[in-house]
């Protein structure tokens, strides 16, 4: 199988965005959480390549999960999501782990590039 990946938003239209774009990238979507409790599980559960985690979420926030599957697997690639105006929240994230931020409301192009430059494989590293 290619590359999967786990979509973690408190926000089910967001994660139907999200969806579409990376399937049209050749992506298999394994997995959806709707807060950052079900994000632990479900990325114990089905080790995804890559998790697109939104930071502001209910019962647990994008950066405590964070904290948690980089403490399980220092190597995950943990891409947050993130609304204008939560720079903080971001330089947080990147501080606890996180590769990228992808802002909302979503450039489709941007989530692309961001995906792509992480998953593909640097030829002279």
């Amino acid at each position: 199988m290619g590359n999967t990946v786990l979509i973690v938003d408190d926000a089910e239209f967001m994660r139907v965005m999200l969806r579409e774009i990376l399937e049209d990238m050749g992506l298999a979507v394994i997995g959806e959480a709707s807060n950052g409790i079900e994000a632990i599980e479900e990325f114990q559960r089905s080790r995804p390549n890559l998790v697109l985690m939104d930071i502001t979420m209910p019962k647990m926030d994008g950066i405590d999960a964070l904290d948690s599957i980089i403490k399980k697997d220092p190597n995950a690639l943990v891409v947050m999501i993130t609304a204008l105006g939560q720079k903080d929240q971001v330089l947080m994230a990147i501080k606890a782990g996180a590769r990228d931020f992808i802002i909302k409301p979503f450039d489709q192009e941007r989530v692309q590039d961001t995906l792509t430059r992480l998953l593909t494989p640097c030829p002279v590293c």
